[in-house]
């Protein structure tokens, strides 16, 4: 279902419905200041399980912590002041940090790695949606490999051509990502789609890695580089 919202000033209610969604373990989509992303409430297992079966991804790399204001994320993550005054110039922008997570975020996870990125979109939909719910979104980028191609109770992921090194991220080509909204209405799972009625760059977030004693750049994408 897509629920049609202006940016800026979206409709409380339908605030309030997408967080019930969300709370109850479903998907929802929405804008974000890259293209396209699809998030579950961190809270809620069913929601995290959800996200990883449409996604097909085994890397933790491609899941983000949508949060909606710098001081969310050191509720979740190892933050030095460092980091911190790296991560404000930034914020809220095209850009995803790889931090450390704090020992609950790895239970609530039960990732594999002790690293998770997190982000603050440059988009007044994604961070209204984040601040309604009062807890980080966890998200994946929307492709259209996650629409479902055999049966139907079955899902089909075909990893993204390209290569990347021991600390890179494969390139997600530009043909994979959505523009508008309605394009995302064939990808299974999703319970609601918020869309501003805009198209969107098909661009992917810049990814840093701030857990060496230097940043260093991972996937160099929609932010700019050197910063």
């Amino acid at each position: 279902m897509i629920e049609y919202v202006v940016p800026g000033n979206t409709d409380p209610r339908v605030l309030e419905r997408s967080c019930q969604i969300l709370r109850e373990g479903g998907l929802v989509a929405f804008p974000t200041d890259t293209s396209w992303s699809i998030g579950c409430a961190l809270s809620s297992k069913q929601g995290i399980q959800n996200l990883r079966r449409l996604s097909g991804e085994r890397d933790e790399r491609h899941f983000t912590l949508l949060c909606h204001h710098i001081s969310q994320i050191g509720e979740y993550c190892s933050l030095n002041n460092s980091q911190f005054r790296f991560i404000k110039r930034l914020i809220p922008g095209p850009y995803v940090f790889i931090l450390r997570a704090l020992l609950g975020t790895e239970k609530v996870l039960d990732i594999r790695r002790k690293e998770v990125g997190v982000r603050i979109p440059h988009h007044p939909v994604s961070l209204a949606l984040g601040e309604a719910l009062g807890e980080p979104l966890y998200s994946i980028t929307a492709k259209r490999s996650m629409i479902r191609r055999e049966g139907p109770d079955s899902f089909y992921y075909e990893e993204p051509s390209g290569s990347a090194d021991e600390k890179g991220l494969p390139p997600i080509p530009e043909e994979e990502l959505f523009e508008g909204g309605w394009e995302l209405e064939d990808i299974p799972g999703i319970a609601l789609i918020l869309d501003p009625g805009e198209e969107l760059p098909r661009w992917v977030s810049t990814v840093i890695d701030l857990t060496t004693e230097e940043p260093t750049l991972i996937r160099h994408g929609a932010g700019p580089w050197p910063v």
